[in-house]
């Protein structure tokens, strides 16, 4: 652990120098490059800062120590600072254990988030629609920003699906448990018998890559326009704004119709369909991890079950940590620290057991 730790301080100390170069400064494209990176590592690299100035003082009062036998009225007040530092070195190395654990690349990155209702008609799709307000609640009290990419309604107002980026400080880290097939279990407004429904719908949390990151080659694209239809009033249907992407070597296909340009749709279609290549490459990466161990609370696989929102008994129950709480209505206005805390924790056990 303390190998990497001395990699990213001395990284970080090399970007706290870079960043004040005024070559740098002068080059946005770069000195934003420098200040993300640093951005990623800090955390990390300020805390084992802490960790060795502690440590070094440890060090020079136990010298002191061995220097002063004869005195002791001198010895008890090194010896009891000795002890108040090493309680506090011990928070900073389960600290530092901890921030190593989590550490992921792809923290600190935008996400491309697509919400599509699963089984349960229309139930399914309003219940699509709870959850991207949720979700929009969680953002805003992060301070982080959302800007939708594609939206497809059903009846009722609900949704079919939709896409949409959050970006914002640690979105990735925080959001990436939410994969997987979200389940309610209430009686809907359409119900005159007032039975219990079950219906899902699916979840994908997708990091997303600078333009540096994934290449794309313009000959592997086949870029179709249409007259839109939906979002964007009268106006967006009389013109060709709507825009459908084929990646010729993968079939992915993204559609964007959201905005009246159709240079914004397309803008908007090629970060999506970066992302998909991105986690392409990601997915098979953690295949060849998962061969040899298996660390991730949860797969990622939007077939997998996650969590299940019960509205008569008020409660929500994550399947993955056996985690039950009775606040739905906190939870579904954007209240769901607890339930990704307890997930983090999760994860970081299980990486403790491996290490």
């Amino acid at each position: 652990m303390f190998d990497k730790l001395d990699g990213i301080l001395k990284r970080f100390t090399e970007l706290e120098k870079l960043t004040l170069d005024p070559e740098v400064t002068q080059n946005i494209a770069l000195y934003q490059k420098y200040a993300k990176e640093m951005s990623g590592i800090r955390e990390r690299a300020i805390k084992y800062r802490q960790y060795l100035k502690v440590k070094s003082e440890i060090d020079a009062l136990t010298q002191d120590l061995q220097k002063h036998t004869h005195e002791p009225d001198y010895t008890a007040m090194l010896d009891e600072e000795v002890k108040k530092l090493t309680g506090e070195i011990k928070v900073l190395d389960h600290e530092l254990e901890d921030l190593v654990l989590e550490d992921d690349p792809d923290t600190d990155r935008s996400i491309i988030m697509e919400l599509r209702a699963g089984t349960g008609g229309v139930e399914a799709a309003l219940f699509a629609g709870d959850l991207y307000r949720m979700y929009c609640k969680y953002a805003a009290s992060k301070g982080w920003a959302i800007e939708n990419m594609s939206t497809s309604l059903s009846e009722k107002n609900g949704l079919k699906e939709i896409i949409f980026s959050i970006s914002g400080s640690g979105v990735y880290g925080r959001l990436k448990y939410e994969s997987g097939t979200h389940r309610v279990q209430r009686v809907p407004e359409t119900e005159a018998s007032g039975r219990i429904h079950t219906s899902a719908a699916t979840v994908a949390v997708l990091a997303e890559p600078d333009e540096i990151d994934v290449k794309i080659n313009p000959q592997d694209l086949k870029i179709d326009t249409f007259r839109a239809g939906g979002a964007g009033g009268q106006h967006v249907n009389k013109t060709d704004s709507a825009i459908r992407i084929t990646h010729l070597p993968t079939g992915i296909v993204i559609t964007c119709q959201d905005e009246r340009s159709q240079h914004k749709n397309k803008a908007k279609a090629m970060r999506v369909l970066r992302t998909k290549l991105y986690e392409g490459v990601k997915e098979q990466q953690m295949k060849e991890i998962s061969k040899e161990r298996k660390v991730q609370v949860g797969t990622g696989d939007r077939s997998e079950k996650i969590r299940t929102y019960n509205y008569p008994d008020g409660r929500v129950t994550d399947h993955r940590i056996g985690l039950t709480l009775y606040k739905l209505q906190d939870i579904m206005n954007g209240d769901i620290d607890e339930i990704i805390n307890g997930l983090k924790a999760e994860e970081r056990k299980k990486k403790r057991g491996l290490a």
